[in-house]
């Protein structure tokens, strides 16, 4: 394979037809952000948003903007605007509450569904807080459901039978980059009578999501990664018309009520996606998430695909060749279908070297015990930005840098 060079990388850029995308970002100048997968960058239309929304209306409007800018069916308005990048029909997806929230949401109203069975099919190396919630919700049921635990695409689709009364499953694994092939697990889950979950966080906004298409049950996903909606900004759920007001989620808050301002005193739910919903919505930071859902939604997603492809094609090619001897092994699938959007590797002095690379002035980040995670953001990262990141982890190789004590200290988020 002929050897990659800078001037290579330049040519990719002059090339990108998304490259006009990242105009509409804030980025440092001499940073390079490789942690979209974590934190998206921050739209730069942000501010004057915030502005609209704290001076504006609630400033002036004060609280007839519940009626006049939206705020009382914000979460709908936003999730019909989702909805088109993951491949759901409009009145199927709110934005709203945390992801943990959502899943607690999700699976306990599929369960619902398969009341005669007892099996959750997840993933034991998921993100903590699918299982976490799961083993929460499972406590709260009298520990009458078991989880099941499997690995690897061909072990889920082992674990999947006539027993089990849902199953799931992140469609990118969070650490590994992974791709799992959803429609593929779906059609083997609803063959045996179980109900599909999806978390999309690390998919959602990077690569084209059909949940129609495959017939998924429910799905979530945040909208701080790849929708770029700002730290901590709320999650997202999509149930699917079939389910809605059969399936019930457990947080019944007045929001889902069938008539919120009837103010009835018991609760009756509503028989649309509105049922998804729980409480009082965080107007500021569900309004700025609508930026970025916005910037997603005009995206071309199979050149986005595209592109997020050939810069991990990119990235591992340079790695290899430039840092071949420095003993990091690649843990993301080389094969183009079954990765996500990021790039992850593992060191012995994984957390160190990311430390060094953050001094450096390109920002990744690291997961226990040993991996090092690299998010390809197409809308906002360049092919040279790969080539510059890549020859300054380097340097750091070839002189120690990670060495240093000031790279050892351990931080609270890693």
């Amino acid at each position: 394979m002929q050897a990659i060079n800078r001037e290579y990388c330049l040519q990719l850029d002059k090339q990108d037809q998304l490259a006009s995308f990242r105009n509409e970002f804030s980025l440092p100048e001499h940073d390079i952000y490789m942690s979209g997968n974590s934190l998206g960058a921050m739209p730069k239309k942000a501010m004057s948003k915030v502005e609209e929304v704290v001076l504006d209306q609630w400033g002036t409007s004060l609280i007839k903007s519940w009626n006049i800018h939206g705020w009382f069916t914000l979460s709908q308005t936003i999730g019909d605007k989702l909805a088109t990048t993951i491949g759901a029909d409009a009145g199927e997806v709110v934005v709203t509450d945390a992801t943990g929230i959502n899943v607690f949401k999700v699976i306990a109203a599929a369960l619902t569904l398969n009341p005669d069975r007892k099996k959750i099919v997840m993933e034991g190396s998921n993100f903590p807080t699918d299982n976490y919630t799961a083993q929460g919700l499972v406590k709260l049921l009298g520990n009458k459901h078991e989880l099941v635990f499997a690995e690897t695409e061909q072990g889920i689709l082992d674990a999947i039978d006539d027993s089990v009364a849902v199953v799931c499953l992140t469609q990118v694994h969070y650490k590994t980059g992974r791709l799992l092939n959803m429609k593929a697990i779906t059609e083997k889950t609803q063959q045996c009578g179980a109900i599909s979950v999806w978390d999309l966080c690390h998919s959602g906004g990077a690569l084209p999501i059909d949940l129609n298409a495959c017939n998924v049950d429910f799905a979530i996903g945040c909208t701080y990664k790849y929708y770029n909606g700002g730290p901590g900004s709320p999650a997202f759920v999509f149930c699917a018309k079939r389910h809605q007001g059969k399936a019930l989620q457990p947080l019944t808050g007045w929001y889902s009520h069938a008539a919120p301002f009837a103010f009835e005193q018991d609760y009756r739910p509503a028989n649309n996606i509105n049922q998804m919903l729980s409480g009082t919505q965080a107007i500021l930071s569900l309004a700025l998430s609508e930026i970025g859902i916005d910037i997603s939604a005009r995206v071309d997603a199979q050149a986005l695909r595209e592109k997020s492809l050939n810069m991990s094609d990119l990235f591992i090619q340079l790695v290899a060749q430039e840092c071949g001897e420095f003993g990091f092994k690649l843990i993301t699938p080389k094969e183009r279908e079954r990765r996500g959007s990021q790039v992850a590797m593992s060191h012995e002095d994984g957390y160190a070297i990311v430390q060094a690379l953050i001094g450096s002035g390109v920002m990744g980040d690291f997961r226990a015990p040993d991996t090092l995670r690299f998010g390809l953001t197409p809308l906002y990262l360049r092919f040279v930005d790969v080539w510059d990141a890549v020859a300054r982890l380097k340097v750091i190789m070839q002189e120690q840098t990670y060495k240093q004590a000031e790279f050892n200290q351990k931080h609270a988020v890693t």
